[in-house]
């Protein structure tokens, strides 16, 4: 019984099937909000899985001068990360389904998972534009990854656990807790802005400059598992990020059970969402080395004093920590 629901947990709920449909979801809203912001219509509400349908149905080329093993596992190696990511992240109630005592750490390593497959995919395709668009990729990696990392272990650090269900549950039960990691919750926006590598922090893939980036060399089903892939992250990286700043699934999984959590969740999902979508529209693309001393100039000194004020809160006994 244990092991059928694990495959449940991994195909079914909260594994790919939900996430595949939930990722096509938060594109749509992420598009048609956009849309909205410039005045313009935006596209219907299949329009995320006609275009999936569309690439899987081309053909899928793998170039000459590639090197064809890597260049094929890549995007399955990217997929795979984020699909085992939302088993540590609480989804409808107050534990994750294989949560454990350091699931924070895990996670975030999974979630860097997609931007190294999106290196290596495309620094082995061997073409003169992927080779410039991964660069940048692993440039703005070593950008964003630092202050995340930061304003991550400051609710872990609140809650004095590196469970991540721990850190919820703590954190829920003091309002005042979550005010004060406003600062870290802010740092995490922005952090996995650039991770999902969209605008001011979409350098990478920078159509207008090279192209498409890392995938400019791939195509059909290969390139349809990429976009799933990023589509599925902002999924998770929202719902991380609600659950160690804005609560995760509390309070409605105490008020209405399992199905209460998972409405508190998508809500917040939902939530993330918007703003990331809001920085999308308010902003322009910015050059890689601005991006760079955006999070080394600005973020990192942020997430200290995030720290910082967390070590004062708790010496003083203040918001519960």
């Amino acid at each position: 019984m244990s092991f059928a629901m694990d495959l449940v947990y991994l195909l079914v709920f909260p594994g790919f099937l939900f996430l595949s449909t939930a990722g096509m979801a938060v594109q749509y809203v992420d598009r048609k909000l956009y849309a909205k912001v410039q005045n313009r219509v935006g596209p219907p509400a299949v329009q995320p899985f006609a275009d999936f349908l569309k690439l899987l149905s081309k053909e899928s080329i793998v170039p000459e001068a590639a090197e064809r093993d890597v260049f094929v596992v890549a995007p399955l190696f990217g997929l795979a990360g984020v699909l085992t990511a939302i088993l540590y992240v609480p989804v409808w109630g107050a534990e994750a389904a294989f949560a454990f005592q350091g699931d924070l750490v895990v996670v975030l390593f999974l979630l860097s998972i997609p931007s190294f497959a999106l290196f290596f995919g495309g620094w082995h395709s061997r073409n003169r534009f992927s080779d410039v668009g991964t660069l940048r990729t692993l440039t703005q990696l070593f950008g964003y990854e630092v202050p995340f990392f930061l304003a991550c272990l400051a609710p872990a650090m609140a809650a004095q656990s590196w469970e991540i269900s721990t850190v919820m549950t703590t954190l829920a039960e003091s309002p005042l807790a979550l005010v004060l990691l406003l600062p870290g919750f802010f740092v995490g926006l922005l952090s996995l802005q650039a991770k999902l590598e969209r605008v001011p922090f979409d350098a990478p893939e920078a159509e207008s400059e090279i192209v498409g980036g890392a995938l400019v060399e791939y195509s059909g089903r290969k390139l349809a598992l990429f976009h799933m892939t990023k589509d599925i992250e902002f999924v998770v990286g929202a719902g991380f990020l609600s659950a160690l700043f804005l609560g995760g699934t509390a309070p409605l999984y105490g008020i209405a059970g399992p199905v209460g959590g998972f409405v508190a969740f998508a809500l917040k999902v939902l939530f993330v969402v918007v703003l990331l979508t809001v920085v999308k529209a308010a902003f322009a693309r910015v050059r890689i080395e601005q991006s760079v001393g955006v999070f080394y100039k600005w973020a990192v000194g942020i997430a200290i004093v995030q720290l910082l004020i967390v070590i004062a809160a708790a010496s003083a006994g203040i918001g519960g920590l």
